[in-house]
């Protein structure tokens, strides 16, 4: 049975876009050093949590097909009262909007909201910073969610350094293809000696993702995601896509991102596919609309205005 409607607010979890990847090397325990730019979305999950009696962490109404010991957003929760000890619990109710295998973050974000949500309703006292710590041992995407700022991302992608990116369009295409992470980062053909660049060379470089090569050889169903796309700026001749841009793979998932002149032109690329895909027009944003409702409760609890 879901949570009543007074049961708790609903919380945003924002999805995210890789705007480009390298792959820098491997490292000696098997993971890899990458670089990359964050953008969040205004379009995400969303999560309802209640702080309950008692110590057990409740998952309400889960119809997205994963494991309780396997979702993050339960996995944050229990391990947020190991870290801090705390003997509180909570009810959680998670609406996945978010494909799962898609790059665009969906597990890590309910990860990093059940974190920062949690922390202010159990008055655990993390910073940000001990947050993001905890939230790694979930996940390499973790931190940024926790940070709620557009970012440039090194190292596994936990060191960031937020950067001003401003409103930008969109025309999100998410097929009905999950990709593991682990299968793109262990195929002998993943380019794994990408330069590495500065942070002001990834605001002003090109959109590339050296991931995406391998994704769609080894997933050739990618092929005409892209080329969907390819047709959009062909047919407008680049009129609605924004200049020099062309789809992007995002992250290591099944989900291509192109840029867009404006919303109206996103949605209205949204509406011209052809194909059946999971297809919408979304804004990326710099600051995550989770952090700003974190801050008016925050101020309300505080008897601020």
């Amino acid at each position: 049975m879901p949570l009543a409607a007074n049961d708790g607010l609903t919380w945003p979890a924002p999805a995210k876009l890789n705007l480009f990847l390298n792959v820098n090397g491997r490292r000696a325990d098997g993971y890899h050093e990458i670089q990359t730019l964050f953008q969040l979305l205004d379009w995400g999950d969303s999560i309802r949590i209640k702080a309950v009696p008692g110590q057990d962490i409740v998952r309400i109404s889960a119809n997205y097909g994963v494991p309780d010991d396997q979702d993050l957003a339960i996995r944050a929760a229990r391990l947020l009262q190991h870290e801090t000890g705390s003997r509180r619990g909570a009810a959680i109710e998670v609406t996945k909007r978010i494909p799962m295998g898609a790059g665009l973050g969906g597990g890590s974000s309910d990860a990093a909201t059940i974190l920062l949500v949690l922390n202010q309703l159990w008055g655990t006292g993390l910073g940000a910073g001990e947050l993001a710590e905890i939230g790694l041992q979930l996940g390499a995407d973790v931190p940024v969610f926790i940070l709620g700022h557009s970012a440039f991302a090194e190292g596994l992608g936990e060191r960031l350094s937020p950067v001003s990116l401003g409103p930008r369009h969109y025309l999100l295409v998410m097929p009905d293809l999950q990709i593991p992470t682990k299968t793109v980062f262990t195929d002998p053909g993943l380019r794994r000696d990408s330069a590495r660049i500065d942070v002001t060379q990834a605001l002003d470089g090109s959109r590339i993702n050296h991931c995406e090569a391998t994704a769609m050889k080894l997933f050739p169903e990618l092929a005409p995601v892209r080329n969907e796309l390819l047709r959009i700026v062909a047919d407008t001749g680049g009129a609605d896509a924004f200049p020099g841009e062309l789809p992007t793979m995002t992250g290591t998932g099944s989900a291509f991102f192109l840029r867009m002149n404006s919303r109206r032109s996103a949605e209205a690329a949204a509406r011209g596919i052809k194909c059946r895909y999971n297809v919408r027009a979304v804004q990326g944003v710099d600051r995550s609309k989770l952090h700003e409702m974190l801050l008016d409760s925050s101020r309300a609890v505080s008897g601020h205005t």
